[in-house]
């Protein structure tokens, strides 16, 4: 079909307030909103300023109320524990309703804050949607993160509570959670009121008298007083009211708390699942990453659940569990329409699969669309994704901050021409820029840095949690009438952006500023290499040099010397001897984030021999010490 995508565009351009009060009339409002914009309220303006709602009961009674109870709202499909579970709509608000009144009757209200430390399950979902039913303020807290971590979280949030599990199962070890509450507790200034933790039965643990409370227990109480009348009503809060805290790694070392508010937020999810995603109500979506990171916020859990959708919560990864098959067996069984995920699980899919032969194996005829976001997205990854799956893979880009995708290519609206490399077009709300060092807008095909004139759309942050100016000084400072996203890249003559990596990740070659997401592109292109990264490493005579670190392909008997050659031959060839590429290191694994990115900061201060803290976030603290070996 013929996308709809530049109607829509043009739509929102003329009149942002009318697009936007237009696609509010998709949501149930305690008091709808007579305006759009109040442009003089908060940094840049807030949103819906007059609305009343409840974002809970946008997510579950009103479906329940039209019929759609016994549709399943949860799949959750746990490789890790040999276990499979759905959850309708019906049972999902029974249990959402349960913990609500167990949070009321522990003294949580509307405005308090409440950690959520769980793993991936579907009590998480609960806990969320409880927070959200009370009005009070969640903050998801991967389960299993570090103590002192935890800690921070704790003294800057203050939560009145705090949710949390025995374990959390990973493929091969299981990660008690309790010892690390304990200890976070501990260290954090400020003292909840209270727990609330969950006993998984693969792990239990030794509550605390007096301060946890059995989840189970808790539970079965609520039970029995809402059987015999006990009422938990949806609590209005206004529409600019915090719906969530996430908070994201900054510069600085301390956290950064990301407010998303509850009208904004619904009317841009509920909108992006239909036009960006292409999804209806009764479909299956799956967001294929962890709810402890804003794609598990916003497409595991609200924004299909808002829709009316189907969610898959998947405890397990994309490969060993049991192996490179396990998403497609995912996308099978469950009738999967539409798969988000990171690049970096393909990479790690086709790295143990190269063929693709297990994707073969399984019926993938209910499944239309791979979208891929999280980090830069290779054309040979993309490549091979497309010739696998045979369907469209989509690129697009975004960040915690915006909360949904600030550029992508719309399959609800019809998709248009794909770009490998490019993760599309600006979507409605946002209005992109690349910009030089003094402001000025580049020409197109020029490298700059990207950025977005204000105000922000619907469902971006407002603020930072108790922190204004730094909200002010990190996002606009930079260039004043624009929220900076310190990501660097270009948009092309036909509106296509390149996000071509954090504007630090542009390195500076003996004056000559190159792009190491280029590199990793020509890099990427060798049959051998299965993932890759490149970095800038201080350099006496040219400021800085380009070091290329590779994990092979399995099995690959190509000797390592000569890929090496042909990786400097191959980036010399493509942009050319200025790159000045000449340092290869292969390593078994890269560093990365629990959610895929790489860590190329870490691998940064390795190459420069500069000290580090090893991030919060890592998946495998090992890749760092493959790293070290490699470098010497």
């Amino acid at each position: 079909m013929a996308s709809r995508y530049h109607e829509g565009y043009e739509a929102w351009r003329k009149d942002p307030a009318g697009f936007w009060m237009k696609a509010a009339e998709n949501i149930a409002w305690t008091k709808a909103p007579t305006r759009a914009l109040d442009a003089d309220a908060g940094v840049y303006g807030r949103w819906f300023p007059d609305g009343e709602c409840n974002t809970c009961f946008n997510a579950l009674d009103r479906h329940v109320e039209a019929g759609r109870g016994e549709q399943a709202a949860i799949i959750h499909d746990s490789p890790v524990t040999g276990t499979k579970r759905r959850v309708t709509y019906a049972e999902l608000l029974r249990e959402v309703k349960a913990l609500a009144a167990s949070l009321t009757d522990l003294g949580v209200e509307k405005g308090d804050r409440v950690i959520i430390y769980m793993p991936m399950i579907p009590e998480t979902i609960v806990a969320m949607l409880a927070c959200a039913r009370l009005g009070a303020i969640h903050s998801v807290v991967f389960g299993g993160f570090a103590a002192r971590e935890l800690a921070t979280r704790i003294d800057d949030a203050t939560p009145k509570l705090i949710l949390s599990a025995s374990c959390g199962i990973e493929p091969a070890r299981q990660v008690e959670y309790k010892p690390l509450l304990d200890k976070a507790i501990e260290l954090a200034a400020h003292k909840p009121r209270a727990t609330i933790v969950l006993q998984r039965p693969e792990l239990e643990c030794t509550m605390v008298e007096g301060r946890d409370h059995d989840w189970a227990a808790l539970r079965d109480k609520a039970f029995a007083e809402i059987v015999v009348g006990r009422d938990v009503p949806c609590v209005p809060v206004k529409a600019t009211d915090p719906l969530y805290i996430l908070y994201t790694s900054g510069t600085t070392g301390k956290p950064k708390g990301v407010v998303r508010d509850n009208g904004g937020h619904m009317v841009a999810l509920h909108w992006s699942m239909d036009a960006i995603f292409g999804t209806e109500a009764g479909e299956v979506f799956w967001a294929a990453s962890d709810v402890g990171w804003v794609v598990g916020h916003s497409y595991i859990v609200y924004a299909p659940l808002l829709k009316g959708c189907t969610t898959v919560l998947y405890e397990g990864k994309p490969i060993g569990t049991p192996d490179a098959g396990a998403f497609w067996r995912v996308v099978a069984e469950h009738g999967v329409k539409v798969l988000f995920t990171a690049p970096t699980a393909i990479r790690g899919i086709r790295k143990e699969d190269p063929d693709g032969a297990l994707a073969g194996q399984y019926d993938l005829s209910r499944f239309e669309a791979l979208f891929l976001a999280g980090e830069r997205a290779d054309p040979e990854t993309l490549i091979w994704a497309e010739e696998t799956l045979d369907r469209p893979v989509i690129d697009h880009w975004w960040q915690t901050e915006s909360g949904w995708p600030i550029a992508a290519n719309p399959k609800g609206l019809g998709l248009l021409p794909i770009k490998r490399g490019s993760p599309g077009v600006a979507m409605p709300g946002y209005e992109i820029h690349v910009l030089d060092e003094t402001g000025k807008e580049t020409a197109p095909a020029e490298m700059g840095a990207i950025a977005v004139k204000l105000p922000l759309p619907p469902g971006a942050l407002p603020t930072l949690w108790n922190a204004e100016d730094r909200f002010r000084d990190g996002y606009l400072t930079a260039f004043p009438g624009y929220y900076s996203t310190s990501d660097g890249g270009f948009i092309d003559e036909e509106g296509y952006l390149y996000v071509m990596g954090r504007t630090d990740d542009v390195i500076n070659v003996a004056g000559h500023r190159l792009s190491t997401g280029e590199m990793e592109e020509a890099v990427a292109a060798h049959p051998a290499v299965a993932e890759c990264a490149v970095i800038g490493m201080r350099d006496v005579m040219k400021g800085e040099l380009p070091c290329g670190f590779v994990v092979l392909k399995t099995a690959n008997g190509q000797d390592r010397a000569e890929i090496e050659r042909e990786l400097i031959a191959i980036v010399r060839d493509r942009i050319g001897p200025v790159a000045a590429f000449k340092r290869v290191v292969i390593v078994d694994k890269l560093p990365k984030t629990r959610s895929g990115k790489v860590l190329r900061r870490t691998m940064k201060a390795i190459v420069d021999h500069d000290p580090f803290d090893t991030p919060a976030t890592i998946e495998d603290a090992s890749a760092i010490d493959d790293v070290r070996r490699a470098v010497g």
